[in-house]
């Protein structure tokens, strides 16, 4: 009998050993990623796909036009990977390339499946979140409303470890453009500036409402960003009042001398 077993088990364990390694090297078994989309908001950038994988996994490679393929999210089961670290010169060109590939197959000697993206630029296509209305005042006289924004930030950093801005990287590519309106009004006006605060012409006593948006002059597509939420002033804040006690003397002086004359 131990003659009998001995070459038994041997066959047996080649057997096992040759259907694993012809499992794992059989391509029809792979799936090839398809849809392959980007995501993109204020530089944050996910590329996704379709669909799950079931006895392969995927790996993602990203290159520019002035860069080689460097490897994010290896050996994943996920159908997103953020690829944001690797399009830091925002102005290159970027494709990915979602790779199916078996994680433990050894002799798997032909090239594994994949599918590329559609070309990316972060600088061209990112969408641009929503800016932040940061403040407001009048000014002395109540005829002019100042509207302070607050840039988006991006995921990039300085050296000295702080965030970079949406203004940091666009400089004077980006424009805002206030909208505003009596708050017993539906008509809106607006003003625009490459500045990051915008001065507006408004009526004494009146509140008004108003929102911002951003704008990315040199762009095609994209141009606009989400619309910053709304914020209303009240009739209070603009009413015009008798403040320093040189403009009460003042005031005094002319009612005194219409009397006297």
């Amino acid at each position: 009998m131990g003659r009998i077993s001995l070459p038994f088990t041997v066959v047996a364990v080649c057997w096992v050993l040759s259907w694993h390694r012809a499992l794992a090297s059989d391509t029809t078994s792979i799936g090839k990623a398809s849809n392959v989309k980007w995501s993109s908001i204020n530089f944050k950038t996910i590329i996704d796909w379709e669909p799950k994988p079931t006895n392969y996994t995927y790996t993602v490679e990203v290159a520019g036009e002035g860069s080689d393929w460097k490897r994010k999210c290896i050996y994943t089961t996920a159908t997103e990977c953020d690829v944001t670290d690797l399009l830091e010169n925002v102005k290159d060109k970027y494709t990915a390339r979602i790779i199916s590939e078996v994680q433990d197959a050894e002799d798997f000697t032909e090239e594994a499946p994949y599918t590329d993206s559609p070309p990316f630029s972060p600088y061209q296509q990112t969408i641009i979140g929503k800016p932040v209305i940061d403040g407001y005042n009048f000014s002395k006289d109540h005829t002019k409303l100042t509207v302070i924004i607050k840039d988006p930030l991006t995921p990039y950093r300085f050296s000295n470890g702080n965030f970079k801005s949406i203004r940091d990287i666009f400089n004077n590519d980006l424009t805002y453009t206030v909208l505003y309106r009596r708050s017993s009004s539906t008509g809106k006006k607006q003003e625009t500036s490459n500045s990051n605060e915008i001065v507006i012409k408004v009526d004494r006593g009146e509140s008004y409402c108003f929102y911002v948006q951003a704008t990315i002059p040199s762009r095609s597509q994209n141009r606009v960003s989400q619309v910053s939420d709304e914020k209303c002033t009240t009739a209070s804040e603009n009413a015009s009042t008798i403040g320093s006690p040189s403009e009460f003397i003042f005031l005094c002086s002319w009612i005194l001398l219409y009397w006297l004359l």
